[in-house]
C-alpha cells in the first residue's frame, strides 16, 4: 500500500537539488512509536493498495518530473513488492539512484538481498537504551538491530558520495531525532557511529520532535525539545569527531 508519492523539498539537502527527492511513502511500519509524526500513515495505515506495475508507473513518473532519485519511506516490510516494482520500472527505463528510507529496525539477511540495487540508505538511529525502544518504540531489541543495520548498510555503500552538482549518490546518511530528556541517547549513538560505522558518516541531528500520535500519554515526551537538548547532541557528535552533519537542516556548519 502507498500513501502518496510526490516531489519532496524537506529532505537533506543533497537529496533535493532542485528537483526534490521522488519520496514513496509506504503505508504502515515495522515499529510501533508511540511519537510517530506520520500516525495516519504508519499506525492507522491510510493509504491505496497499488500493483508492482503501478508503483512502477510512480517511479517512473518522478524521474519524469525531474526528481534526483527514489526514496522509499519505510520500504522494511514490502521488500519483496519494492523489488518486483524495481525491476519493472529499470526495465522501464529508470535511472535514479535509489534510497532506502527505514527507521532502522532491518534484519541482516533483508538488507542482504538489496546489495548492489540500492545506492543510498537512509536510516533512523532513534535510541540508544534498550529501555527506551521498549517504552517507546515497542522493541526492546531495537538498539542491537539498528546497530547491526547499519554496520551492513554501511559495508554495502560505504561513506555519502556527493557530486560536484551537491547531491548524493552513493552511500549512507544517518538520522537522529532529538527527544525531549534522551541526551544520553544521543551520546551513545554518536559514539557508535563514530568509534563503528565511520568518522566520515553524513549524520543529520533533527531538531523537530513534536509529540505526535500518542505521545501526549507519555509525561517525559509530552513537550517540544529545548535548545540545550539540542545543543547537547551536537556536541556529542563534534566531540566524538562527526564534523560531516546537514547544516541546511540544523543551521550549524563545520
Amino acid at each position: 500500500m502507498v500513501s502518496s508519492y510526490s516531489p519532496h523539498f524537506g529532505e537533506e539537502g543533497p537529496l533535493i537539488g532542485t528537483g526534490g527527492s521522488g519520496t514513496i511513502f509506504m503505508t504502515n511500519c515495522n515499529l510501533n512509536c508511540v511519537f510517530c509524526q506520520n500516525w495516519d500513515i504508519s499506525h492507522l495505515g491510510d493509504g491505496v493498495e497499488v500493483s508492482a506495475e503501478d508503483l512502477a508507473k510512480m517511479m517512473l513518473t518522478l524521474q519524469g518530473w525531474g526528481c534526483h532519485n527514489i526514496n522509499f519511506v519505510t520500504p522494511s516490510h514490502v521488500v519483496p513488492q519494492i523489488l518486483e516494482a524495481v525491476q519493472s520500472a529499470v526495465e522501464g527505463g529508470l535511472t535514479l539512484p535509489l534510497i532506502y528510507n527505514s527507521g532502522g529496525y532491518d534484519s541482516i539477511d533483508t538488507l542482504r538481498l538489496l546489495d548492489g540495487i540500492f545506492d543510498i540508505y537512509m536510516p533512523d538511529f532513534k535510541v540508544w537504551d534498550s529501555k527506551s525502544a521498549q517504552r517507546y518504540l515497542k522493541a526492546p531489541d531495537y538498539p542491537e538491530i539498528a546497530k547491526a543495520a547499519i554496520k551492513e548498510m554501511h559495508r554495502q555503500a560505504g561513506d555519502l558520495i556527493i557530486s560536484s552538482e551537491g547531491l548524493a549518490l552513493k552511500g549512507l546518511l544517518v538520522r537522529h531525532l532529538v527527544m525531549p530528556g534522551c541526551n544520553s541517547e544521543a551520546a551513545g549513538i554518536m559514539h557508535f557511529i563514530a568509534n563503528e560505522i565511520s568518522c566520515n558518516t553524513y549524520m543529520n541531528i533533527m531538531d523537530q520532535y513534536n509529540p505526535s500520535g500518542v505521545a501526549h500519554k507519555y509525561a517525559s515526551i509530552n513537550r517540544r525539545i529545548n535548545s540545550d537538548e539540542y545543543r547537547h547532541a551536537i556536541d556529542a557528535a563534534v566531540s566524538e569527531g562527526l564534523l560531516r552533519l546537514d547544516n541546511r537542516t540544523n543551521k550549524f556548519h563545520f
